[in-house]
């Protein structure tokens, strides 16, 4: 098993507690592969026969509604797992997922996905909390794209990628360049620089050179311009 799926499992609240005959079986049958920075990681409309996570890198979800306006609806960091809801579902793929920079991305097939269903109390809680942080997550990009303003967006967008329910193990310090949270947030680089140099003079967070250092996770939640 590759190092930083090794370290990304290890991390997982519901990988240690399964048996050791599933955890080895999880270890064996996950696929490890690269995705280069623009690719597209899963595509909207396509069979969804895995269960997705990040290892290493940045992803997106991502829509282009009917008058071909983009959307992005979040995005998804190092340690982040997604797709469970089209699993469950046995639908197609609902949006593309993009890399926003060099990825590292972990396919559990189907077949063992199901199998932690059926065999995992704690795969199932761990499913329940994803579900319910993610619902939370989309009614607040919601708000997010209706009803705030634009030097807003980038500290929602931001407070996001901060949970560490659904990205367990992240740090204060989060790397990001301007350009890929404007593509996050649908703003330009000039648009997110400027609101997040109005969120550095409010003590909330500190700029970092290809990073950002959240200083007042709680202030960014409820950042309203």
């Amino acid at each position: 098993m590759p190092r930083m799926l090794a370290e990304m499992l290890g991390a997982a609240p519901w990988f240690g507690a399964l048996p050791s005959a599933l955890g080895q079986r999880v270890a064996t049958e996950t696929l490890v592969r690269q995705a280069t920075a623009g690719s597209l990681v899963c595509r909207k409309g396509e069979s969804v026969e895995h269960w997705i996570g990040v290892v290493d890198g940045l992803v997106k979800m991502a829509n282009v509604s009917a008058d071909g306006k983009p959307t992005s609806f979040t995005g998804i960091p190092s340690g982040g797992w997604f797709g469970e809801g089209s699993l469950l579902k046995d639908e197609p793929r609902r949006y593309d997922i993009v890399a926003l920079r060099d990825s590292t991305i972990a396919y559990v097939p189907r077949a063992t996905f199901m199998a932690l269903l059926d065999e995992s109390v704690a795969f199932n809680r761990f499913l329940l909390v994803q579900l319910n942080e993610r619902l939370g997550q989309f009614i607040g990009m919601v708000e997010h794209d209706r009803l705030l303003g634009p030097d807003a967006r980038p500290a929602r967008g931001l407070a996001g990628l901060f949970n560490p329910l659904l990205y367990p193990g992240i740090g204060p310090t989060l790397p990001i360049s301007q350009d890929e949270l404007g593509q996050l947030v649908g703003l330009s680089r000039q648009r997110v620089n400027r609101g997040l140099k109005l969120l550095e003079e409010r003590g909330l967070l500190r700029i970092e050179y290809g990073a950002v250092t959240v200083l007042d996770l709680d202030g960014l939640r409820h950042c309203e311009g």
